[in-house]
């Protein structure tokens, strides 16, 4: 049998997706991208924007088709936040469809595959491993759901309550990564600094878990997490990225707005002063720290003042990268029932002086770095010239650069940056 997976959304539906397809491949089902060629479909769903789901309802019309095609021998999946928001109704918006497999029953789908029989959960599962054949980076989740509510967020409808991952199991994968060859993790939760577990008879903390699989990295050679709450953000976990030198000093730490008002009605649990107040410390104690962020204009009542909040945090903040998008209202979340909604056209205009000013702005701070010397993780030949390596560094940066002798994807390089090509760094490999 065959099997088509496509996934939508966060890091998190990537690293699910390719756990499912483990499992899959485990009962002997074969990989294919062409649709005509599949025994099943299996669509992993993302929900926090409309833009998403009517993207996927889209990909499902086209699948209805094929299967119509095929003499109705295509099973059509779907899975993830989408499946767990709509549910029946989903089905019974396109009967087509031969399963909606919630947040929860994702393990469930090779067995719907071989036998049609689904088992409901009541609870989160993860799994031993969300590792992609051959790749030299992984996600390894350690959190799903979230109990934060923001206002405008349908994560916690979907996700459900944070929920953590054993230190063992965490342990296990990570010393599964390195002997694999794996250079990079990415530690993901949709709140992961409010990671909470017991081990050896203690409480754990995530800075506390940072510390504790700190010695079964081995090769790997870059720590990223993804994504954490600023209210969580403690003293604690700042001293453990100053201190552990494979812990990148590149931080996203979501804003999502500069005015205090705009964060209280976001139910976001931080004030614009407690935002700067963290960003200052974090900068003070962490040598060469460099942020991203996620930020959000057109929130319901946001007047132009408090666009200008946003706008003069950004400048204080001083991202090299952010994810920039306006107020989109989800069903089912308060801020969608809100009054004062934004008118769409006004909200376009915030976002894209936002965006402009930005990427100026992140321009200038990358020019104001160079030169510098970095490792460089390295993907593969840059597209336009064969004798030239690309890759990214610890802030996330690609950079091309001549390479001083043979490397292959996943190798680890010294480089020595001399300029900026666009939004991409260039040097030289550094004899060490």
């Amino acid at each position: 049998m065959k099997y088509l997976i496509e996934t939508y959304g966060c890091q998190l539906n990537t690293a699910e997706s390719a756990a499912i397809e483990l499992l899959l491949k485990g009962e002997g089902l074969e990989r294919t991208e062409n649709a005509d060629e599949a025994d099943a479909v299996i669509l992993n769903t993302c929900s926090v924007r409309k833009t998403a789901e009517n993207r996927i309802w889209g990909r499902l019309g086209f699948f209805s088709t094929v299967k119509r095609k095929k003499n109705g021998r295509l099973q059509i999946i779907v899975t993830g936040c989408m499946a767990e928001r709509l549910k029946d109704d989903l089905k019974k918006d396109a009967p087509y469809v031969d399963a909606v497999i919630g947040t929860n029953e994702k393990t469930e789908i090779p067995k719907f595959i071989l036998s049609r029989k689904l088992e409901k959960k009541d609870h989160y599962d993860f799994l031993s491993s969300y590792y992609e054949e051959g790749s030299f980076s992984s996600y390894v989740p350690i959190m799903n759901g979230c109990n934060n509510f923001c206002s405008y967020c349908i994560v916690p409808y979907v996700r459900g309550r944070e929920v953590s991952r054993s230190v063992e199991s965490i342990i296990d994968e990570i010393r599964f990564l390195e002997k694999k060859g794996v250079k990079e993790i990415t530690l993901l939760g949709q709140n992961v600094n409010s990671y909470s577990s017991e081990y050896e008879s203690r409480h754990i903390d995530f800075p506390a878990l940072l510390e504790i699989i700190y010695p079964y990295l081995g090769n790997i050679e870059f720590v990223r997490f993804e994504s954490p709450h600023p209210k969580d953000f403690s003293d604690h976990l700042i001293d453990v990225i100053r201190e552990r030198g494979k812990i990148c000093s590149h931080i996203h730490l979501p804003m999502q707005s500069g005015s205090t008002r705009i964060l209280q009605l976001m139910n976001r649990k931080t004030t614009r002063e407690d935002f700067i107040n963290l960003v200052e410390k974090m900068r003070a104690r962490i040598p060469g720290l460099t942020f991203s962020t996620d930020v959000m204009v057109g929130f319901p009542t946001e007047t132009e003042e408090e666009y200008e909040e946003t706008l003069s945090m950004m400048e204080i903040m001083g991202c090299t990268e952010a994810f920039m998008y306006n107020y989109n209202p989800r069903e089912g979340t308060p801020s969608a029932r809100m009054d004062g909604q934004i008118e769409e056209k006004e909200k376009i205009r915030r976002l894209e002086r936002l965006i402009s000013e930005q990427l100026e702005r992140a321009r200038k701070i990358k020019e104001s770095m160079l030169p510098f010397r970095t490792k460089v993780l390295v993907r593969g030949e840059t597209r336009d010239d064969k004798s030239r390596l690309l890759g990214y560094s610890e802030h996330n940066d690609m950079v091309s650069f001549r390479p001083g002798r043979s490397h292959k994807a996943g190798d680890m390089v010294n480089v020595y940056v001399t300029e900026l090509n666009g939004n991409t760094f260039r040097g030289v490999e550094e004899d060490v």
